[in-house]
């Protein structure tokens, strides 16, 4: 089986072209590949197939093997191997993905290939019912108390197609995400588990940001979180409506717009292409 290593801003997946290389159990062959000791190593998997409804679609599964609706880095990539492999041409194209038919603009380097993505994710859904959490009965998740272990959290509740948990800290470096994501990931006020933001804000148009995905653990950049954490940051009034989002992987640039929309524009990189024996 062939693939392609790929990654946004260090978040990065094993991509199959699924035009050409059928894959019978996704769930499975994610776990296999993203074995950083014993696979090709990644935060999951992510299946380029055709498409009805747009230029191509987009299946994302977790290194634990869990499919999630969307992936802001991956998309990306999946853009840029589209445009580099012939699958599509122009520099407008549309993805189909499990949160909806998202629109991106590529941006070509001096070699003629794509170098930097922006997407546009859509508006963000806020209600509680929509993450989803049962955090409270109805309406918004804005500064409400989590306690786990020892402390009380404020957590913001932001979907972008997959849900979110962003929680601001003074030092975010230094902070334990380890301890407490996989227990915020997995809290019962989360049904469908959560990803978590950990941010610190640096200015009102600059934070940064540790994630820890649902089904793969902290990763270098989060996307997706990424663009929920500009959201939080205006609904709790510590950030303007654009930012510079400093992650681990490399710097992402967002802004929701007024209109309604996140915008959301960062790099995808080809790594290497390889053969995989599934067996």
């Amino acid at each position: 089986m062939k693939f392609t290593k790929m990654h946004g801003a260090g978040n990065d997946y094993v991509y199959i072209n699924g035009f050409n290389e059928p894959v019978a159990d996704p769930a499975a062959l994610a776990k296999k590949v993203s074995d950083r000791n014993f696979g090709i190593g990644s935060d999951g998997l992510i299946l380029i197939l055709p498409s009805t409804v747009a230029d191509v679609r987009m299946r994302m599964y977790n290194a634990d093997g869990s499919e999630a609706e969307m992936c802001g880095n991956g998309v990306r990539c999946v853009a840029k191997y589209a445009y580099d492999h012939g699958l599509v041409t122009g520099s407008e194209i549309r993805i189909e993905t499990g949160a909806g038919v998202l629109p991106l603009q590529l941006f070509l380097a001096d070699n003629g290939k794509v170098e930097r993505v922006r997407v546009n994710m859509g508006p963000p859904r806020l209600m509680a019912e929509e993450i989803p959490t049962t955090l409270v009965a109805d309406g918004m998740v804005v500064n409400h108390p989590l306690t786990v272990l020892d402390r009380t959290f404020a957590v913001t509740c932001v979907s972008m197609g997959n849900p979110h948990c962003v929680i601001y800290v003074d030092d975010v470096e230094s902070f334990p995400v380890a301890t407490y994501g996989p227990l915020i990931e997995n809290h019962p006020v989360f049904p469908k588990r959560i990803n978590v933001e950990f941010v610190e804000v640096l200015s009102p148009t600059e934070v940064r940001q540790r994630t820890w995905e649902r089904g793969a653990g902290e990763t270098l950049a989060c996307g997706t979180g990424a663009s929920a954490v500009t959201v939080a940051g205006v609904l709790t009034g510590r950030t303007e409506r654009s930012l510079v989002n400093r992650l681990r992987g490399g710097d992402l640039f967002l802004e929701w717009c007024e209109a309604g929309e996140v915008l959301l524009t960062g790099p995808a990189v080809e790594v290497f292409s390889g053969e995989y024996d599934p067996s």
